[in-house]
């Protein structure tokens, strides 16, 4: 008997993934973390399998496997609709008895579940089918699970539940879809003890970027209660991004803590009700899920768990309320990002886009547009026109057949990791999920237009926009001795540009950061009585669940920062500190203040005259904070800090004291400080500045403007603003020459090398080290700057080997 309950019943810890045939994908991946990774301190929950044989066994025990084989074949015939034969079939399977050879063996595991636990234990009971988890299909949400099972007869109700679940619509549908075959497919079920996550959180984990493939990071969502909500959509979720490469270095990358709402939570029901949903409190809803100390821990498992299996992978965590252990319940190889071609980058741009109505998570980074369809409920799907935007609360396997057909998706709940995310990244559809009142904003009928393409944030807009479509093929891309780096300022927006084979980044703007994600003035989070009191309770909901302004300032920051050099690591990232005007401050909340008026803010107290200033210089400590805690804390020192707008030599030395008093120190732990070139004192003076800077950054516009004179604002003197005028030119070549006999690296950050291919021609001939460009314009420079050193090159005027070996002895 013992040698048949075997047969029918094994210990998860006994499989791998090689027993895939015998318990499935879902149990073999269990068992498979069980015998490799337990050990190493990664840890999971055992329990045990029925086999394939056991499933087996009940169709035979009840005459099953001929009627559902006459049932798929009328349905495939088109003699019954995918409802009525789905519905047949489950009814079938719920009104059979499991044999008793099968019971008594799950009766007995399940016993053995008990030693050493008072009470009856409650378990998780998850269907596990042979053909999921493939390397082309996730088949998320298939089968069913059930959760907080109590009792030998419940466990076997459950297990029969588990086995109709085979054959759910859309269970049917997806293998017909995947040419799978429907009487081959059979059915494991694993049962395991229940971690007490309805006491505390859990949450789904990916070792890529699940919205950009970037393979640098662990993506982790979280939310109080038991996992389904985060699965199913119906919660919106904290996320977390933990930078891999840096994790065993000592230091804590955890570059992005984004909060969700969390407004319910699944906890344990009584009696027949398993499960059921209940509100948070505001003080869950105001706080961050997992500590940073937890959150590293979730992202080197995620680490172990991908280098053992040679994949990116998705997992399911859990964090127990008794004991606060955390534990990995789930892993399955990632099947979107992973089948994606890496030489291909399509991107779009929106043009002339109407009101923005919404916004929230994106997923993909497409555009998509068309005619509003709001529905409540699958049961509607009949009246979906295809090619619509599909619109609803949520949704779960059952609205895939509408989904296929929609142009794109919105929904009110859900985090990246829900349904609609998961599902609408295998088909290559953007979507938004989390947006809160879609269904409330949005109507069917009006056109719209979807956009994923600006970031982690997805927004809807009023009316068909026009947008381009173009593909980048990296295939080929130019190899060049000028650097070309990339100006980036939007850090939900970093990680999408992570396959460019850009030389690092030459332009950092944090002043998208403070007035996107902080949205206040520094100052007025360090001196709140100085406000009204609607500042004050606009930053208090802005400041919810951080222990003070200023850490919100810093760790906002910092996070924005970290997500650009993380993009690039380990090249060069170079941020600038803030740049704004006195009239761009006052708009901030809080902000109008502490800011003078000025009536020409663009020559006034801007850059480097601020961060010494005793009106200023404890916010501009602030930004010092985050930048250290980016370098120190989270290890990126690939960042090289830079002064905007420094006017003169003793002014260059007011701020590097200011920086070393807030730990920032020229060349402590490599840090390089560069400066802005675009004052044309920074040029006459180079020697100078060059003495004090470890490289100079030319910001061609304002340059340009003080050298002409001319406002780059000024619509009626636009034909006289012109970077290549011979005034502009010399002084460029001159800063040029004098910051190389320094041994000091030169770069230029403006729109003109996008622009105008002679004017990368000029700044090749002068020797410039490197141009920083847009993403969506950084082939085209690349191919001009190859073009202009192919040109030099012909001409001699520059001998390539002599110039390496120049550039080889500055750096």
């Amino acid at each position: 008997m013992a040698a048949a309950h075997e047969k029918l019943v094994v210990p998860l810890e006994s499989v791998s993934l090689a027993s895939l045939p015998e318990v499935g994908g879902k149990n073999a991946s269990l068992g498979e973390l069980l015998r490799n990774l337990a050990a190493t301190g990664v840890r999971c929950v055992g329990g045990f399998a029925t086999t394939v044989a056991a499933y087996r066994a009940f169709l035979a025990a009840n005459a099953l496997e001929p009627e559902i084989g006459a049932l798929i074949e009328r349905y495939l015939s088109g003699k019954l609709t995918l409802a009525s034969t789905g519905r047949q079939i489950r009814a079938r399977v719920l009104r059979a008895r499991l044999p008793d050879e099968l019971s008594r063996a799950i009766t007995a595991a399940y016993r053995e579940l008990r030693t050493g636990r008072s009470g009856v234990p409650e378990v998780a009971v998850r269907s596990s089918a042979t053909a999921e988890d493939l390397p082309d299909a996730s088949f998320a949400g298939q089968q069913e699970t059930f959760l907080n099972v109590r009792g030998a007869a419940a466990l076997l109700d459950a297990c029969r539940r588990c086995f109709a679940s085979l054959y759910t619509d859309r269970a049917i549908s997806y293998r017909e879809n995947h040419g799978i075959d429907q009487i081959k497919v059979a059915l494991s079920v694993g049962v395991q003890p229940m971690v007490r996550s309805d006491r505390a959180a859990a949450g789904v984990m990916f070792s890529i970027d699940t919205e950009t493939g970037f393979p640098g990071v662990v993506v982790i969502n979280a939310s109080f209660g038991l996992g389904e909500t985060i699965v199913q959509g119906s919660v919106d979720p904290d996320e977390y991004r933990v930078f891999k490469p840096l994790l065993a270095a000592g230091v804590r990358p955890v570059i992005e803590r984004k909060r969700g709402g969390k407004e319910r939570k699944l906890v344990y029901g009584h009696g027949r009700a398993t499960t059921r949903l209940v509100q948070t409190r505001a003080a869950e809803r105001a706080a961050f899920v997992l500590s940073d100390d937890e959150i590293l821990t979730l992202a080197r498992w995620a680490v172990q768990i991908e280098t053992h299996y040679g994949k990116p992978m998705d997992m399911e965590w859990a964090k127990d309320g008794r004991s606060g252990e955390l534990f990995i319940v789930q892993a399955r190889p990632e099947t979107v990002q992973a089948r994606r071609r890496s030489a291909e980058l399509k991107t779009y741009s929106l043009e002339h886009k109407g009101k923005q109505l919404l916004s929230g998570a994106a997923v993909g980074a497409a555009v998509a547009t068309g005619s509003v369809c709001r529905l409540s409920s699958a049961a509607a799907i009949d009246r979906f026109a295809t090619g619509s935007i599909l619109v609803t609360e949520i949704t779960d396997p059952d609205w895939v057949p509408v989904m296929k057909r929609a142009a794109a998706i919105v929904t009110d709940h859900g985090g990246r990791t829900s349904h609609a995310a998961i599902v609408s990244r295998e088909l290559g559809l953007p979507a938004i999920v989390g947006t809160g009142n879609a269904t409330r904003i949005l109507r069917d009928g009006q056109r719209v237009t979807v956009s994923c393409a600006e970031g982690d944030i997805g927004a809807v807009y009023d009316g068909i926009a026009e947008y381009k479509v173009e593909n980048l093929d990296l295939s080929a891309v130019p190899k060049t001795l000028t650097h070309v780096l990339l100006n980036l300022a939007n850090p939900d927006a970093a990680l999408r540009w992570w396959q460019l084979p850009a030389d690092g980044v030459g332009l950092a703007r944090i002043e998208f950061v403070v007035t996107h994600d902080i949205k206040v003035h520094p100052l007025a989070l360090l001196r709140p009585k100085a406000l009204s009191r609607g500042e004050r309770m606009k930053i208090r909901a802005l400041t919810s669940g951080w222990a003070s302004g200023e850490e919100f300032f810093v760790a906002q920051l910092a996070s924005g920062v970290a997500r650009i050099a993380a993009a690039q690591h380990p090249r060069p990232v170079i941020v600038r500190f803030s740049d704004f005007k006195t009239n761009e401050y006052a708009r901030l909340i809080g902000g109008a203040g502490f800011e003078p008026r000025e009536e020409n803010p663009m020559l006034g107290w801007r850059g480097a005259s601020r961060y010494y200033s005793d009106d200023y210089r404890d916010g501009f400590a602030l930004e010092c904070a985050a930048l250290k805690r980016v370098r120190e804390e989270m290890g990126f020192r690939n960042v090289i800090v830079m002064i905007p707008f420094c006017r003169t030599p003793d002014e260059a030395d007011r701020v590097l004291e200011t920086l070393a008093a807030n730990g920032l120190e020229r060349g402590r732990n490599g840090l390089e400080v560069w400066v802005m070139c675009e004052i044309p004192s920074n040029v006459i003076l180079a020697d100078e500045f060059a003495a004090r800077f470890d490289g100079f950054s030319i910001g061609s516009n304002d340059l340009t403007q003080l050298t002409l004179g001319v406002d780059r604002d000024s619509a009626r003197l636009k034909t006289l603003f012109d970077e290549q005028n011979p005034a502009v030119t010399k002084l460029i070549r001159e800063v040029i020459g004098k910051a190389h006999e320094h041994g000091r690296k030169v770069s230029l950050c403006g729109q003109a090398p996008s622009d105008r291919p002679e004017f990368v021609e000029f700044l090749v001939g002068a020797g410039i080290d490197s141009v920083s460009v847009t993403p969506d314009s950084f082939l085209r420079v690349k191919r001009n700057v190859a073009a202009a050193e192919r040109d030099l090159a012909k001409r001699a005027l520059r001998p390539p080997v002599r110039r390496t070996a120049a550039r080889a002895a500055r750096r």
